[in-house]
C-alpha cells in the first residue's frame, strides 16, 4: 500500500466502486476503505441459512435508478431482467377473493383486472392516463441525474404544469384521492411513496413525493428489474471494474477519522494489523452524513430513522391462493399485502402514535421466479422459492424498548397478513434449514444499523431531496459538495442519493474530475 492517493474513498459500498471505477479508469491513484470483510455495503447476495444453498439479497433486492450508461461506461457484465408481471394485490371484498393484476406490459388482462375489481373502466382509464404524464415527467428528470444540477424551473417548462404542482408542490395524496376512486387502487399508486420513508401521504414536507418521483424516474421507464445472480452481482461486477481499473480495494478496515483542509487529507482506519493513516488530495465519503460528522470530529447532525422491517424466506413451495390466481404469476411482481390507501394512511397512524400497525401494510418479492441461479439446481428441481417482504411504516422508535420482543411480533403480524390471503397455512410451506429452523431472516432498523452501519437503519442515509434546485447559483452544482473543496459525498446522502443507483459516486467522481488541477 502506498503512502499517498490522488482518492481516499471511505465505505466500499456500491457507490464507492463506481466513483472509484470512473476515477482509476481517469488515471487516479484510488484506494477504497470497506469496515466489513467484502464490498458491496447492503447490496449483497448471501447465504443467510444454515446449510442451505440460497443466496439471497439480504438487505436491497431491486434495480431501478442505475443508469444504462454506469453500466456501459464501467464494462459491467450484468444482467438486469425484467419480471413478466409487475404487481398483484390481492383483495377481499363482499365475501369474495379477487386480485388485482398489473402485466408488464400492461394488456388487456390489467384492463379485465380492473373492471371485475372496480366495476367498469374508469379506473383503469385514470390509470394509464396518470402513468403516462408521470411517464412524461420520468424522461425529462432522468437524463439530469448524470449531469450538473438542472434548476427546478428549467424542468418545470419541460412537463405539464398542472402536473409539476400536483407531484411537485402539493401533497401526493391530493392527486391520488382526486385521480381514483377505488381504495385499493389509490393503494397501489400510493406505495411507491413510503417504500423506505416514514411519511403519511398528506404530509406537509413532501417527503413522500420525493420517495414517489425516485420510485418512477430510473432510465426514464422507472421499471424495477431483478438482477441476475442477486444483488451480490451488481456489486461483484463494480468491485471487478474498479480493481480492473487499477483501484486498490482493503476491506475490514473501519475508517475512525477524516481529516481535510480543502486541500489535502487523511484517513486514518483501524484493520488487523492495528491503527493506519494514509494522505491523499481528495476525500469522498460513501458514509451518511451523521457519520461523516462524527469521522471528521464534528457534532453530528439529527440521526435518521429507519422505517422498514426486512423478511428473508425460502419455500419449499409457493402457497395457493384464496383468489385462486397461479401463485407463480401473482409472485412473479410485486405482491402487496394490506396496502390499501386507507390501510397505509392507519398504519401510518398507528406508527406514529408509537403502536405497531394492527395491521402492516408491506410488500412481497420472489426473485427466484425471474432468476433462479440464486438457488442451487437441486432446490430448483424440488421447487423451492425465496420471498422478500418489505414492511413499510416501521420507524425504528417502535423497536427502540425491545428490538428483539417488536421485531418478532412484526414479522407475526406481517406473515399473519399474507397468510390471511393464502388457501393454506404458510408455515408448512416454509423450508427448514439443516438445523430444523424454519428459513425466516427479519431485519428491523436497529438490525439493520448494526449490521451494516446505516444509522438509524434509514436505507437511503437520511430524507430524500428533489433532484434539482431551487437557487440559480446552485446550478451546475454535483449536489455531493461539502464544505471543504477536497472532500465530497459519494453516497446516498448525497443530493441525488438513495437505492441501488451508483449516481452519487457517478457524480462525486465527476465533480472531483472537473476539480483537480
Amino acid at each position: 500500500m502506498k503512502d499517498f492517493y490522488d482518492v481516499v474513498i471511505a465505505g466500499g459500498g456500491h457507490n464507492g466502486l463506481v466513483a472509484a471505477g470512473y476515477l482509476a479508469q481517469a488515471g487516479l491513484s484510488t484506494l477504497i476503505l470497506e469496515q466489513q470483510p467484502h464490498t458491496g455495503g447492503a447490496a449483497v447476495s448471501q447465504q443467510v441459512f444454515p446449510g442451505v444453498d440460497a443466496r439471497l439479497s439480504r438487505y436491497s433486492y431491486l434495480v431501478s435508478l442505475l443508469p444504462d450508461k454506469i453500466v456501459a461506461d464501467l464494462g459491467l457484465a450484468l444482467e438486469l431482467r425484467s419480471r413478466s408481471v409487475a404487481s398483484y394485490t390481492p383483495v377481499r371484498r363482499g365475501g369474495r377473493d379477487l386480485g388485482l393484476m398489473v402485466e408488464r406490459p400492461e394488456g388487456a388482462l390489467t384492463r379485465e383486472s380492473f373492471a371485475a375489481l372496480t366495476g367498469g373502466d374508469a379506473e383503469y382509464d385514470a390509470w394509464t392516463a396518470f402513468y403516462g404524464s408521470v411517464g412524461e415527467l420520468a424522461q425529462v428528470i432522468a437524463p439530469t441525474l448524470l449531469d450538473p444540477l438542472a434548476t427546478s424551473e428549467d424542468l418545470r417548462k419541460k412537463v405539464d404544469p398542472a402536473l409539476w404542482e400536483a407531484l411537485v408542490e402539493r401533497p401526493l395524496g391530493e392527486i391520488v384521492e382526486q385521480r381514483f376512486a377505488d381504495d385499493t387502487v389509490r393503494g397501489v399508486v400510493a406505495t411507491d411513496s413510503v417504500i423506505g420513508t416514514f411519511a403519511g401521504l398528506h404530509d406537509q414536507s413532501l417527503i413522500q413525493n420525493r420517495c414517489f418521483l425516485y420510485h418512477l424516474i430510473g432510465n426514464g421507464t422507472g421499471e424495477w428489474r431483478v438482477p441476475v445472480g442477486g444483488m451480490g452481482a451488481v456489486t461483484d461486477a463494480l468491485a471487478f471494474a474498479a480493481r480492473t481499473a487499477g483501484a486498490s480495494l482493503v476491506t475490514n478496515a473501519s475508517v475512525t477519522a477524516i481529516d481535510v483542509d480543502g486541500k489535502r487529507g487523511s484517513v486514518t482506519w483501524l484493520g488487523g494489523d492495528g491503527e493506519r493513516s494514509v494522505d491523499c488530495s481528495f476525500v469522498l465519503a460513501n458514509v451518511a452524513p451523521t457519520t461523516l460528522d462524527a469521522l471528521r470530529g464534528r457534532s453530528t447532525s439529527e440521526k435518521p430513522e429507519g422505517s422498514q422491517l426486512k423478511i428473508n424466506l425460502l419455500l419449499s413451495r409457493l402457497p395457493r391462493l384464496r383468489s385462486g390466481e397461479d401463485p407463480s404469476r401473482a409472485f412473479a411482481g410485486t405482491f402487496h399485502i394490506d396496502e390499501d390507501y386507507s390501510q397505509l394512511e392507519s398504519a401510518y397512524r398507528q406508527a406514529t402514535s408509537g403502536s405497531l400497525p394492527a395491521v402492516p401494510p408491506s410488500e412481497v418479492y420472489c426473485h427466484s421466479l425471474t432468476d433462479s441461479s440464486i438457488l442451487s439446481p437441486s432446490l430448483v428441481a424440488s421447487g423451492h422459492q425465496t420471498l422478500t417482504v418489505f414492511g413499510v411504516h416501521f420507524p425504528a422508535r417502535l423497536f427502540a424498548a425491545d428490538n428483539d420482543a417488536a421485531r418478532d411480533e412484526s414479522v407475526r403480524r406481517v406473515l399473519a397478513g399474507l397468510e390471511s390471503y393464502l388457501d393454506e397455512p404458510l408455515e408448512p410451506c416454509i423450508a427448514r434449514d439443516t438445523d430444523g429452523n424454519l428459513c425466516i431472516e427479519a431485519k428491523t432498523p436497529n438490525d439493520i444499523e448494526q449490521s451494516v452501519g446505516m444509522p438509524g437503519g434509514h436505507i437511503f442515509h437520511g430524507d430524500l431531496q428533489w433532484p434539482w434546485v431551487d437557487d440559480p447559483a446552485e446550478a451546475g452544482r454535483w449536489g455531493v459538495e461539502t464544505d471543504a473543496a477536497n472532500l465530497l459525498i459519494c453516497g446516498s446522502g448525497a443530493r441525488r442519493g438513495g437505492a441501488v443507483s451508483g449516481i452519487p459516486g457517478h457524480n462525486a467522481a465527476m465533480a472531483l474530475l472537473e476539480l483537480r488541477p
